[in-house]
């Protein structure tokens, strides 16, 4: 059992925080709906892991118009703000994605929020609270979220999620496709979800679902016409489910870069995925196709 202050005594692994038994987590909703079965089934999951789980009482909410919103766009950044806030609270999980961060990212006090460092779990449309939260200093992890079913019934997903809150994950590897080694801060996520420029130097992660070659080729090169990709120091993919065979545009939009690039790391949408961590310094080795957390 902790003592109950976030982050007391932790062990020095590199990373964004860890989690112990006995610690408090609060999870919210602040995308889409989430099945009140699946948030049920996933906190038992964290109870299990011996975790003092509480629920937003906003975190099965539904927008009254908007559907595809769990809530009103006010109550969803408060939930957040006032979990992140809470003393008493070791880390903010996050439900589900979908769509909504984006709508009540503007809304959260962040000079509040970047005082306190959390666990902070989220994936998918959550990108934009990651991107909020590094650009405040604030690492974190880029894994399963609570009521999906990459977290309740993908038994490999679930226990990689464990295993990175517990103990922290120092290394994980892939498949080289341009030689190369670079050292700099992981950031990045969602590649359609992508709002704020990355940092000088620093080392893109990328990933997404269900899009077609053609539409990851109109994202990518929309981003290069923007300079997004000017200062980046390297690259390392993730999954693409349900988006044909991406390898090609891939390669030709970012083949040029002349960065290292490592890909199929497998964190992302599919199975088993990997939970990563964003806003800590790692190297990649182009390759090798390893990536490794920088103590």
């Amino acid at each position: 059992m902790t003592s109950g202050v976030p982050g007391a005594a932790r062990a020095a692994v590199p990373g964004p925080g860890l989690l112990r038994a006995g610690d408090r987590v609060v999870v919210v909703s602040p995308a889409g709906p989430c099945p009140a079965g699946l948030l049920d089934a996933g906190v038992a999951w964290l109870r299990k892991w011996g975790l003092d789980v509480r629920v937003d009482a906003h975190a099965l909410d539904t927008h009254p118009t908007l559907d595809y919103l769990a809530g009103h766009d006010a109550d969803r950044a408060r939930a957040f703000e006032q979990a992140w806030t809470d003393p008493s609270v070791a880390g903010v999980l996050c439900a589900r994605g979908g769509y909504g961060s984006l709508r009540m990212v503007d809304l959260v006090d962040w000079t509040a929020v970047a005082a306190r460092r959390k666990v902070f779990v989220g994936s998918s449309d959550t990108t934009v609270l990651h991107e909020r939260l590094w650009a405040h200093g604030v690492p974190t992890w880029f894994g399963p979220m609570v009521a999906t079913r990459a977290f309740v019934e993908d038994t490999d997903a679930r226990e990689r999620l464990r295993a990175a809150l517990f103990t922290g994950v120092t290394a994980y590897r892939g498949v080289g496709l341009v030689p190369g080694v670079a050292r700099g801060v992981a950031v990045g996520g969602n590649l359609s979800l992508l709002d704020a420029p990355p940092p000088p130097g620093a080392i893109v992660l990328l990933e997404d679902v269900n899009e077609e070659p053609y539409r990851l080729d109109r994202m990518l090169t929309a981003l290069r016409r923007s300079g997004w990709f000017d200062q980046v120091a390297g690259l390392v993919l993730g999954s693409w489910t349900g988006c044909g065979d991406p390898s090609a545009v891939l390669a030709d939009r970012l083949g040029d870069l002349g960065v290292p690039i490592v890909a199929d790391t497998g964190f992302g949408h599919c199975e088993g995925q990997l939970t990563v961590p964003l806003g800590v310094p790692v190297e990649i080795d182009g390759g090798a196709g390893t990536v490794t957390v920088v103590a």
